[in-house]
């Protein structure tokens, strides 16, 4: 069991590495920059910025909110995600079915994780100095690490994808967790649920990734 004074919820976490993953605010150089430079300066920059106004934030957190919305365009490929956990339904799916599950997916993500922007303790977060080679020119990864304030180390990799000359993220992977994945598991089980009625599913949406899961992890 997760101790209260170490990481008290892996939910929280996983809140805080969601809100994160959207908050990365582009740079006026950040076409010029490569995957693990694009993910390094902006959370650097970030952080810097939640940490000197959080006790403002966690009383103002629809401004939080806002601040997320305004910087997702350019740094996460919502319709490649939206895609990607549609999975084979996408090819049946209307356009206009299409288009609200991308935005649903956006907002329930934003309204779900941005509190634990500031709920969230943690001694550091690193990006890690030996990264992976990419295998392809528009494609990349950037392995991260979170350390609670337990000591214990969670590994983080973003899946990045080049698209329209700038880096832009399309999965997580949280302790051997994938996120996308499960996403993809989880809405064609909503389908299976519905008699695959698109219009049940897109309106209920709610992302979750169980407790139990995150605690144990898994295999990327």
């Amino acid at each position: 069991m997760v101790s209260n004074n170490g990481l008290r919820k892996p939910i929280v976490w996983l809140a805080t590495l969601f809100a994160l993953l959207l908050a990365l605010a582009p740079t006026a150089q950040a076409q010029s920059m490569g995957p693990e430079e694009v993910v390094r300066n902006n959370i650097d920059t970030f952080m810097g910025e939640l940490e000197s106004r959080k006790d403002y934030y966690a009383n103002n957190v629809d401004e939080l909110k806002k601040l997320v919305d305004e910087n997702l365009e350019n740094v996460a490929d919502f319709r490649y995600i939206g895609a990607s956990v549609m999975g084979s339904y996408f090819r049946n799916a209307t356009p206009e079915q299409r288009s609200k599950f991308v935005k649903v997916f956006r907002q329930t993500l934003i309204d779900t994780y941005t509190q634990g922007l500031v709920t969230f303790d943690y001694d550091e977060i690193r990006v890690l100095d030996n990264q992976r080679a990419q295998r392809y020119e528009d494609q990349a990864s950037v392995d991260m690490e979170i350390v609670a304030n337990d000591g214990t180390v969670y590994p983080v990799s973003y899946s990045l994808r080049l698209s329209d000359g700038r880096w832009r993220v399309v999965n997580v992977i949280v302790n051997g967790i994938n996120l996308g994945l499960t996403f993809r598991n989880q809405f064609d089980q909503a389908m299976r649920d519905n008699n695959r009625d698109y219009d049940a599913v897109i309106d209920n949406w709610s992302p979750g990734v169980g407790v139990d899961e995150l605690e144990e992890g898994g295999n990327a």
